[in-house]
């Protein structure tokens, strides 16, 4: 299974200087470099035209995907943005599945997504028609009947980086990877070999992950893990783990494998007021770390893409796909983008987002682009979702 061993893999060079998260920020606005899109195909901003085409066209993204699209199941690994509820029975902090939560899922149920509503890997199984909703896998009332079609095994809080996932208890990227083993062998011994072997094969993978490594591995505990070194090196380490993990995914039968890339996660309401100083400015360190990091993501997509028979692996891209939306949020019908919905909206977010907020928190949450002061509602992610299925799906048929 994956190395939790860093001495594995590339670390930081003892003299190499520091991006340190805790100098103060110029909040160079106009001058970061993140807002100069990369000249791969998949850096693309939409206009606000063709953001109502998209809206208007389907409530379920069935426009971005070609007619040859078919898959028998979606598969999910990732963190918080994709996790329908497998923390829940976890001893960590990292959960949600209490109120407000869920207010708009349907049954106005708090199952565990870390949203107000569906997350993007309900919008996957949805966008394919395989169903409406992607379970976790580690809910108790799973069927084998969930399974055939697909289920995630996300875990919010985790990483790339092992150490990101067990800080704060949750599953790592190995452990989701031996649950899809475990699964593969379920679904073996309802469907037999051949049926299972082609569920696997023909399905659809998305890995989305990657901020936590960032924003609380590298940028929160660096004073204390030197080793990490600077975001060079770091993002270095981030894309072994990358690298290792798909190699291994490809190796239990995956084909089809989309890596999500990072948002600009130095935007989100939290790092705002935790790191934007005075002024709640973007944190422009981390948005240039998750740029660095998805330019090797990028490049590592279309290498192992070559590398590997019969695989078809995408970088999806994440961040230019969602900057638009806080950069000028009327044009897609939202009125804030610096504060969540859930209490003040500055640094709600799992336990601190709850019925005691109830007083603080918006009565109308279309009009944020944040839930709470770290996840998109969804709308915003469904905005962000029709656009990066739109650019990328053709590329896995």
């Amino acid at each position: 299974m994956l190395s939790e061993n860093h001495s594995s893999l590339p670390t930081a060079q003892s003299g190499s200087q520091s991006l340190s998260p805790f100098s103060s920020s110029s909040h160079r606005a106009m001058e970061s470099p993140y807002l100069n899109r990369p000249s791969h195909p998949t850096a693309s901003m939409f206009s606000a035209s063709a953001l109502i085409l998209l809206i208007s066209a389907t409530a379920t993204l069935d426009g971005a995907l070609p007619t040859s699209a078919k898959v028998p199941a979606v598969f999910v690994f990732g963190d918080s943005m994709v996790d329908p509820g497998n923390n829940n029975d976890l001893d960590t902090i990292a959960k949600c599945n209490f109120p407000p939560y869920g207010r708009d899922f349907p049954g106005a149920t708090p199952t565990g997504r870390f949203s107000n509503g569906k997350v993007p890997s309900d919008m996957l199984a949805e966008a394919f028609g395989v169903k409406e909703l992607l379970p976790a896998y580690l809910d108790p009332e799973l069927q084998i009947q969930d399974l055939l079609t697909g289920v995630s095994y996300a875990s919010g809080a985790a990483g790339y980086d092992p150490q990101t996932a067990e800080d704060v208890k949750v599953l790592s990227l190995s452990d989701q990877l031996d649950l899809f083993n475990e699964s593969v062998a379920r679904i073996k011994a309802e469907v037999g070999e051949e049926r299972a072997a082609s569920i696997v094969s023909e399905s659809f993978y998305a890995v989305c992950i990657g901020s936590n490594d960032i924003i609380n591995t590298f940028f929160l505990l660096q004073l204390s893990n030197q080793e990490k070194g600077n975001i060079s090196s770091y993002t270095d380490l981030m894309a072994e783990y990358a690298s290792s993990f798909i190699q291994e995914l490809y190796g239990l039968g995956g084909r089809r494998i989309a890596l999500f890339g990072i948002g600009p996660i130095g935007c989100v309401p939290s790092q705002r007021t935790l790191r934007g100083g005075f002024q709640r400015d973007c944190f422009d360190q981390e948005n240039e770390a998750a740029v660095i990091f998805n330019t090797k993501l990028y490049s590592l997509a279309d290498s192992l893409s070559s590398q590997l028979p019969g695989s078809k692996i995408v970088y999806m891209d994440v961040f230019y796909s969602f900057f638009p939306l806080i950069q000028d949020p009327s044009q897609y019908g939202f009125e804030v983008a610096t504060r969540g919905c859930c209490g003040t909206g500055n640094i709600e977010a799992s336990y601190l987002c709850n019925n005691l907020d109830d007083i603080l928190t918006c009565v109308d949450d279309e009009k944020y682009v944040f839930w709470d002061s770290f996840h998109p509602t969804e709308k915003a992610y469904r905005i962000a979702m029709d656009q990066i299925l739109t650019d990328n799906m053709n590329k896995f048929f």
